[in-house]
This record gives structure tokens, C-alpha cells and sequence, in this order.
């Protein structure tokens, strides 16, 4: 079973690679959480590797174009660890963006059980 700076390790690895459903069929438990800000514009939180999956599929077809990104070290405190994150993208009738959040990851068991983004 791996541990917590296992887990982020791969997570960043596959993040920089833009593997993020590689990375959540590898590392998220069945019944993981997604949580959103309450103020998020179009994604909402969920439960379950499928409605994550979903999600991220949802969140692709709002994206036109990735002109880069970058996903920081992790940073690790018992079962819990964060990564920032920065994207530039042009959103579909939006217009180009720089996006910039920090997301907080828990792990139990071996399998990232939450994820919760800050923006």
C-alpha cells in the first residue's frame, strides 16, 4: 500500500502529464469526493470515481484550448497533502484565462478518498 508522498507523487507525475482520469482510475477510491467551491462557475461536488470522471469530462468540453499549466511539489501533513495549481486556457465563449487554485487531497487506505479545490 503506498503512502501519503507516494500518493502525491504520482498524482503531480500524472497531473504534469495532463493524466488527470489516469491518475484518478489509479489513486482515487470508489467512493472518493470532489468538492467545489459553493461558488463555482458550472462544476459542482460529487461522489464517486464515475461522477468524477464525469466531471472532468465535463470540465474538458468547457476548455477551447490549454496553453499551459503547472502543478507545484506537493506538500504533506499526515494523511492530507496540496499541490497549487495554474492553468492557461481559453475557456468556450470566454476568452482566454490564467486559473489558479490550490487542491487539497486526503488519503485513506492507499486511495485519495477527497479532493478539495480552492480558488
Amino acid at each position: 500500500m503506498k503512502n501519503t508522498i507516494e500518493i502525491a507523487n504520482r498524482l503531480v507525475e500524472l497531473a504534469r502529464q495532463g493524466k488527470f482520469e489516469t491518475a484518478q482510475r489509479e489513486l482515487y477510491a470508489k467512493d472518493a469526493v470532489s468538492i467545489e467551491p459553493e461558488n463555482s462557475p458550472g462544476l459542482k461536488t460529487v461522489k464517486g470515481l464515475d461522477k468524477i470522471i464525469k466531471k472532468g469530462d465535463e470540465w474538458q468540453k468547457m476548455v477551447e484550448e490549454v496553453h499551459g499549466s503547472s502543478v507545484s511539489e506537493p506538500v504533506g501533513a499526515g494523511d492530507q497533502f496540496a499541490v497549487a495549481m495554474s492553468m492557461d486556457v481559453t475557456m468556450k465563449g470566454q476568452g482566454r484565462t490564467t486559473m489558479n487554485e490550490v487542491a487539497v487531497y486526503q488519503v485513506k487506505e492507499g486511495k485519495i478518498v477527497s479532493e478539495q479545490f480552492i480558488y
